[in-house]
């Protein structure tokens, strides 16, 4: 729900009025978890999302009807998924929705303010080929902080996403060495030579979380060869990722496997963390203020 607030206050700066669902708890089986956000307007236009399916649709009607009763107070309300919303879950969600009107903009602002979006991962991600334009793409939207770092000045696309930053250098091994501890590296440039440093490098790093590189299983075994001459050892190389992806996505498009790759980082990011701490792997861990928390 990344800038969900700054949307919400654009919304009340614009019509005046809207309505946020907070749940506030979750049990069992939920489609999502405490915290989770979404805001209706007097139009019935959406913005983030409680999970979908038959509880959004009947908090949102709880919502709209919220709108236009007087006076608005903050509604509480417990979800028994199963037998009053017809859902498989099991679960039992609570919800509190409160309107909010020109009165509440003070309070909406400093929630906007505070709003940088949900915990990001750091990646580095080597070469702004078609690959890589497709793999920012297909990461705009997720939980992923990215350095886009090529060698060539016109590699990049005019217009880049904002969760990633492009780095242009003719050094971009020294982007390794200052990789902040728990970072993803992903490698694809348009050299060989040059991914072959990269990857020499970042597997001396056991602090990283992810390695990967481009590549088949034959580029792989090239590569280990290469890196055993240059090193003596293999201690590392189990660290490498090669092919990246899911392995059962055998396309061969920029895209296929951008959406691949988006899947197995995603995949690898919520096992780091429930294995540990997210602070312990590079994640910035933002807590998100509430409307509650700020009440007048």
């Amino acid at each position: 729900m990344t800038d969900f607030w700054n949307r919400v206050l654009n919304q009340l700066v614009n019509d005046g009025l809207i309505a946020v669902v907070t749940v506030i708890g979750a049990e069992g089986s939920t489609p999502r978890e405490v915290g989770a956000q979404m805001a209706i307007t007097k139009a019935g236009d959406l913005i983030g999302t409680i999970g979908g399916g038959a509880l959004e649709f009947a908090a949102m009607a709880e919502a709209r009807k919220a709108l236009v009763q007087k006076p608005r107070e903050a509604i509480k309300r417990d979800w028994p998924l199963g037998p009053d919303l017809g859902q498989c879950c099991g679960g039992r969600v609570t919800t509190r929705t409160e309107v909010l009107n020109a009165a509440d903009y003070d309070r909406v602002a400093r929630l906007a303010s505070d709003d940088r979006g949900p915990e990001r991962t750091n990646l580095l991600l080597f070469g702004a080929g078609h690959v890589g334009r497709a793999i920012v793409m297909a990461l705009a939207a997720l939980p992923f902080e990215i350095r886009w770092i090529d060698s060539r000045a016109d590699a990049f696309p005019l217009l880049i996403v904002k969760t990633a930053t492009a780095v242009m250098t003719d050094v971009p091994i020294n982007e390794i060495t200052k990789a902040p501890s728990g970072a993803f590296v992903l490698v694809m440039t348009h050299s060989h030579a040059l991914d072959l440093d990269l990857i020499a490098s970042a597997i001396q790093r056991p602090d990283l979380a992810y390695v990967g590189l481009i590549g088949s299983a034959t580029k792989r075994a090239r590569f280990e060869s290469r890196i055993r001459a240059l090193r003596g050892t293999s201690e590392s190389l189990s660290r490498l990722v090669c092919p990246i992806g899911l392995p059962g996505i055998k396309g061969k498009e920029p895209a296929t496997i951008a959406a691949s790759v988006a899947a197995d980082l995603l995949i690898r990011r919520e096992g780091l963390h429930k294995a540990a701490e997210p602070a312990s792997f590079g994640v910035k861990t933002i807590e998100r203020p509430t409307l509650m928390d700020l009440a007048q």
